[in-house]
């Protein structure tokens, strides 16, 4: 399979304190990547520095067969990066549709006619098109999961970073988060997801990644990885 995304020996420290280790792995093209480890096992750490936020002190990014480590988070953007946060970062006093709009018009180099045919579309796509004049702080925790999704989605990305975006929600409505995730990756987009909820990895996944103390332990097909002695000892503790 051909790598989209491909991680060399990415190291960070902060001080004394070496949070990434030597960390390597490879993202397909249109693969979910599940990343998933303890508190402290460098997940939200690694997602910044592949969105250009951090910079790590070793190690290499490739992107589309291009190093891509010293790149700007805007020259990600545009080159095809999108990202989510753990806690939503819409703009509270703008609708779901002018949260999108911003998505479009300023995360990708397109026309306004465009972008504006773009927000509707992705409203669809996140299942926000009946609330897409609703402002964003009087969405529900769903539906603003749905927008912080969907304004990553407007800037067209060709790698999309989810972080922990099915934290909080309930067993019914992960299968919504789910169903989001699919019609990303049938559109093409690969994906790498960091998230606590098991059955997410389990069922919205192609591969999964256990990561521990900055490093990666053991990769592979969800169930087998999450029926794997490591992920028992190091991410459920089970001796």
């Amino acid at each position: 399979m051909e790598a989209i995304l491909k991680v060399e020996n990415l190291s960070i420290s902060f001080g004394s304190n070496e949070v990434l280790k030597n960390l390597n792995f490879e993202l397909n093209k249109n693969e979910v990547l599940g990343i998933i480890g303890p508190n402290g096992a460098g997940k939200t750490v690694l997602l910044n520095i592949l969105s250009g936020t951090l910079s790590p002190t070793g190690g290499r990014i490739y992107y589309k067969g291009e190093d891509i480590t010293k790149k700007t988070i805007v020259e990600r953007t545009l080159m095809g990066f999108g990202r989510t946060f753990q806690v939503p970062r819409s703009f509270e006093n703008m609708t779901a549709y002018e949260n999108a709009l911003v998505g479009a018009a300023f995360g990708s180099d397109i026309a306004e006619k465009d972008a504006l045919e773009i927000s509707e579309n992705i409203l669809d796509i996140i299942g926000l098109k009946n609330q897409k004049l609703d402002f964003a702080r009087k969405l529900g925790l769903l539906d603003r999961k749905r927008l912080e999704i969907g304004i990553a989605l407007a800037s067209r990305p060709d790698l999309l970073l989810l972080d922990e975006v099915a934290g909080g929600l309930t067993e019914s409505e992960l299968v919504d988060v789910l169903e989001i995730v699919r019609n990303v990756k049938e559109a093409g987009v690969s994906v790498i997801w960091i998230e606590h909820v098991l059955q997410t990895m389990l069922e919205g996944t192609d591969r999964v990644l256990l990561l521990a103390e900055g490093r990666d332990v053991i990769s592979g097909l969800p169930r087998d990885v999450m029926n794997s002695k490591e992920v028992e000892e190091i991410y459920l503790g089970i001796d």
